[in-house]
């Protein structure tokens, strides 16, 4: 497995159980992760899939729920169809988001592991950094 971890960071101005909701709502999901639909019950082992367009091109990404701790943590696999990677246990990302709440705000990080190089996970880093501003501005109703 490849030790490349990419990390992205937001404070958001809104209560950690809006950022949770926010996190876990198909609805709020379609709005900042590049039109992305959703299915899951978010219970651990439960699958997950995001379905959408990126490019013009349709995909279909997937993984598993692995640990649900509302509203502290969220732990899934993920496999993206665009990596051009076989669907393979040793091909999947564990994505791991954390809240914390401080002063009023509440504080997010996401970590995605597996990335096979340091460009990898830069380029990882900077798709869930514009995802996670995404999330801002919904979140904060901008």
């Amino acid at each position: 497995m490849a030790d490349h971890i990419a990390t992205a960071e937001a404070d958001i101005d809104a209560s950690g159980d809006r950022v949770w909701n926010a996190l876990t709502d198909p609805e709020q999901i379609k709005q900042y992760m590049f039109g992305s639909t959703v299915s899951t019950d978010w219970k651990p082992g439960s699958p997950i899939v995001w379905k959408g367009e990126y490019e013009g091109k349709p995909y279909e990404d997937k993984g598993e729920i692995v640990k649900v701790e509302r509203p502290r943590r969220l732990e899934l696999t993920h496999f993206s169809s665009a990596s051009g990677l076989a669907d393979r246990p040793e091909n999947y990302h564990t994505l791991v988001y954390e809240l914390e709440e401080r002063d009023g705000k509440t504080h997010l990080s996401l970590s995605q592991d597996n990335n096979p190089t340091e460009e990898a996970a830069d380029r990882s880093r900077a798709n869930w950094e514009t995802m996670l501003e995404s999330l801002k501005q919904v979140v904060e109703g901008r």
